[in-house]
């Protein structure tokens, strides 16, 4: 694929853009954004007035165009600076008399006004020290001079990163190295003395505040800069594909419960929120436009009086709506704590679209929790109490699905109605004890539906200990739940 930007010019050859663009499309793809036809479309059109070489304008008509939902973002951006990282002029500043001056013509001028100003003739870059570049970047970042911080990170990554060709490092290893040997952690409290010193004044509280995030954005402008310098210059060493692959990370949707680090974990509780009020208003909707009631004979005839007799226009009686109610049993051992803890918060979000909602959790003892998520709106600090106060254990803390699911009919089997909908969540995994499955078929006998959530791959199940399959036979169905995208499919099954 070759760059079809005519230097200094606006104008795209329409073939090569359309393969670029479909190159790129395919590549978010990969990385699991959804990106229909219509917005492929859409973003063909909108580039066909933005020229590649402005990345920033070109890469947000993209983003505008493309991306739907802005926890996808990042994902886009990665995605972006990676497979346009070689293609375009790159780092065009301004155009001189030839329209070509750019980012290296820039660094000769200010050599050269170095060299003059000192009155020595070392030439290049290497002649100036460490010193003397932390005060051009100081004065870049003060000024806030794009052009200039371009330039600086271009020049920090190639004198501080130590990049070799071949060589199998990361780029965190370049941008630590590159970041260690700026000092970036004094330099915005070195910008603000300069900046005292340049007013000659103190500055209210308002202004200091002000200024001191105008410099803080502008330095995490310049990491921003560094970190896509070392991209680049990692594309160009080992290609676009590889490096696509390897910072590839899965969207907050498609992070798996079970294995989500501490960072991720919080990415999927920010997602929580859009994604139970949009549940939220499935359900209703879903509920609003049920199949009609029965047929209304005496309205039917009424109406028909008008058409001649002809019952042209059926009339039926309105639906009696009712929310359903919805008993939760979840394992909450080590191996699916992390699972049971992210769908107890999502029950507890959409409990209003339920009559009533009662939640069980176990191990190899069983209690009720309901009164938990009753008691306070902090949802944190009732997940908290559930997995310190609830008397789960019974022998060993070890799951004992049959034990557990014994007792609960025991004492809680006689709430279970023609109403209820029973969600079962948990691996299965009994560790070779009773399965006590006549309890999910004596439920199923009762209740209206009966799911079962598993955080496990289906080709894990009724491996080893697992013994998913004899319980999903009395249920209404055994559903893979692994990801936020998985367990928002399911719970259109809920009204």
């Amino acid at each position: 694929m070759t760059d079809t930007v005519v230097p200094g010019s606006h104008t795209q050859q329409p073939g090569g853009m359309l393969d670029l663009l479909n190159g790129f499309v395919v590549e978010l793809r990969n990385a699991g954004l959804p990106v229909s036809l219509t917005e492929n479309l859409d973003a063909m059109q909108a580039v066909q007035h933005i020229p590649i070489e402005d990345r920033d304008a070109f890469k947000y008509a993209l983003g505008a165009t493309l991306i739907k939902n802005h926890s996808h973002w990042r994902s886009f951006e990665t995605v972006f600076e990676v497979y346009f990282s070689l293609r375009g002029p790159e780092y065009k500043i301004s155009e001189d008399g030839d329209g070509d001056t750019d980012i290296d013509d820039l660094w000769r001028e200010l050599q050269d006004a170095q060299q003059q100003g000192e009155g020595n003739g070392a030439g290049g870059m290497d002649g100036l020290t460490p010193e003397e570049i932390a005060q051009m970047l100081m004065q870049a970042l003060m000024n806030g001079d794009q052009g200039m911080m371009r330039a600086m990170a271009k020049q920090a990554v190639q004198r501080f990163a130590g990049m070799e060709p071949g060589r199998p490092v990361g780029g965190t290893y370049y941008l630590y190295r590159t970041l260690r040997n700026l000092d970036l952690d004094n330099m915005l409290e070195k910008m603000m003395d300069a900046s005292a010193e340049e007013t000659g004044g103190e500055l209210t509280s308002l202004e200091e505040r002000l200024e001191k995030e105008e410099f803080s954005d502008r330095i995490e402008k310049f990491k921003g800069e560094i970190e896509a310098e070392i991209r680049r210059r990692l594309v160009a060493d080992r290609g676009a594909e590889a490096m696509a692959k390897t910072l590839r990370k899965p969207l907050p949707e498609d992070v798996e419960f079970m294995h989500a680090s501490r960072d991720e974990m919080q990415a999927l509780k920010k997602s929580l929120g859009p994604l139970t009020r949009k549940l939220a208003a499935r359900l209703a909707r879903k509920r609003k436009h049920k199949r009609k009631g029965p047929l209304d004979f005496r309205s039917t005839v009424r109406h028909s009086l008008s058409y001649g007799g002809v019952p042209a226009e059926p009339k039926f009686k309105a639906p009696r709506v009712a929310k359903p109610e919805l008993i939760v049993i979840a394992d909450i051992s080590g191996s699916v704590a992390a699972f049971a803890r992210f769908t107890l918060m999502l029950v507890y979000a959409i409990q209003n679209q339920f009559s009533k909602v009662r939640s069980f959790v176990f191990i190899d003892g069983i209690d009720e929790v309901t009164d938990y998520f009753k008691a306070t709106e902090d949802i944190q600090e009732a997940i908290h109490r559930v997995n310190t106060e609830a008397d789960v254990v019974w022998v060993d803390g070890h799951s004992d699905y049959g034990h557990a699911f014994e007792v609960w009919w025991n004492q809680h089997g006689k709430d279970v109605t023609s109403k209820s909908t029973v969600l079962f969540l948990g691996d299965a995994r009994n560790n070779y004890h009773a399965s006590q499955s006549w309890v999910v078929k004596e439920i199923q006998q009762k209740a209206k539906h009966v799911y079962w959530l598993n955080p496990e791959p289906k080709s894990y199940w009724n491996t080893g200990d697992s013994i998913v399959g004899e319980y999903g036979t009395y249920t209404d169905g055994v559903f893979e739940c692994r990801n936020l995208r998985q367990l928002e499919s399911f719970v259109d099954l809920l009204a």
